[in-house]
């Protein structure tokens, strides 16, 4: 690739001759002399080979080609501005990527809440989301693939905070055939019964929740297994907040068990023991905490 003819500093002389309205103006903005800023714009135009300004009346204007080439031109002087600021920011410890996994159980609203609060103090630190299930996210913690992980289970040898409970019910369609017995159902009945779960991503996948059915489907995601019992295919417990639609909309109708048909699990957020948490990490982890609050 051959090196630009033309440099940044040049760009930004043309920027402020327009943005200024004139050499004269632009020159007093920039500290420099008039006749050193019209030589930079008819350098530009020289080495460019394309007219970008053109004298009407005591008034220099843009022509065709200098206003897509001044509109192209901003964003390129606003990218090098945050690429220097990136360099700055990492020289004094600013971390360039936070590795970010969590438990898919975990509300998507609250995350995305916590992540939009953290773009405009991110400074140029970009987020690498990742979501498991169970096992897998402790597997991020001890692999070092992680720098903040949010997780239900206890994990030996981190300090968690605890931040939000999920609600998991016990549902299936209103047609289901636990739903024509019309009374409330016990262990037996659903050993009877198909149920759809959630496969543990982990290298060594743990069995959690109620499992006693004799027959069971295991699924990747939370919304594939929603789908499969919204269709008429099993029961399952599945997290409240990601089955609230099909719920309001007749998909899915939560078993009227004896007991156990709502269960509550605390999430918890974690950070890598193995490395001190840089600025823009500590930034996050509290936006997840303030934003991850039980209402």
């Amino acid at each position: 690739m051959k090196a630009p003819r033309v440099t940044l500093e040049q760009w930004r002389t043309l920027q402020a001759v327009v943005d200024h309205g004139g050499f004269a103006q632009a020159a007093e903005a920039m500290h420099r002399s008039q006749s050193s800023v019209s030589y930079t714009v008819a350098k530009m135009q020289e080495q460019l080979d394309v007219p970008l300004l053109v004298i009407e009346g005591r008034k220099a204007v843009l022509t065709e080609a200098g206003e897509v080439l001044l509109r192209r031109s901003r964003t390129l002087v606003k990218q090098a501005s945050q690429l220097e600021m990136l360099a700055i920011n990492m020289d004094q410890g600013w971390e360039p990527e936070v590795r970010l996994v969590v438990d898919a159980a975990f509300p998507t609203d609250r995350l995305a809440t916590a992540l939009k609060a953290f773009m405009p103090l991110s400074q140029g630190c970009r987020v690498q989301l990742r979501e498991e299930v169970l096992s897998g996210v402790e597997d991020c913690l001890l692999d070092d693939s992680a720098d903040l992980a949010i997780s239900g289970m206890s994990i030996a040898g981190y300090l968690p905070h605890q931040i939000n409970q999920v609600e998991f019910i016990a549902v299936a369609h209103p047609e289901h055939a636990l739903h024509q017995l019309q009374r409330q159902l016990t262990h037996d009945d659903l050993q009877t019964q198909l149920q759809v779960v959630i496969r543990d991503s982990g290298h060594h996948p743990i069995d959690a929740g109620w499992l006693g059915a004799e027959q069971r489907w295991t699924v990747t995601s939370i919304s594939t297994a929603a789908s499969l019992v919204a269709s008429g295919l099993g029961f399952a417990w599945l997290p409240h907040h990601a089955i609230e639609r099909p719920l309001q909309q007749g998909q899915l109708l939560p078993l009227a068990l004896q007991q156990g048909t709502h269960r509550s699990h605390y999430m918890y957020l974690y950070a890598n023991k193995d490395k001190p948490l840089g600025p823009a990490t500590r930034i996050l982890a509290d936006l997840l905490i303030e934003h991850s609050m039980t209402n």
